[in-house]
């Protein structure tokens, strides 16, 4: 197995360990939503120090359920992950090109053949 190959198995391992290991050891247990989002943790203890307390501005669009906005949430970040890909893409298919031109540019001019 090459160190490329063990190093992708091992991140590969990493992630799934991050994503079980907080369902498998019962980390939100007792919790009315055990994984909540910071923003719904951020607002319960903005009410809980501060009852009257009155924000800034509403937002711009109340998704009319959790489900909804979980959605829109994937959504952006299947869309983020996109633009990254895209460029990371490109950023490596003009470092090849220019691997290649200069590989070429190096080599000796090949003569025509005659048919």
């Amino acid at each position: 197995m090459s160190r490329n190959a063990k190093i992708n198995t091992l991140l590969l391992l990493l992630v799934a360990a991050l994503a079980v290991l907080p369902l498998a050891l019962g980390l939100g247990e007792g919790k009315e939503e055990p994984f909540a989002g910071a923003d719904a943790q951020a607002e319960s203890a903005i009410t809980e120090l501060e009852p009257d307390y009155e924000p800034w501005f509403s937002p711009l669009y109340e998704p009319p359920s959790g489900e909804i906005e979980s959605a829109l949430f994937a959504l952006q970040a299947a869309l983020g992950a996109g633009v990254l890909a895209y460029y990371f893409g490109v950023r490596r298919g003009r470092r090849q090109g220019a691997a290649q031109a200069l590989a070429q540019a190096q080599s000796p001019a090949e003569p025509a053949r005659e048919p």
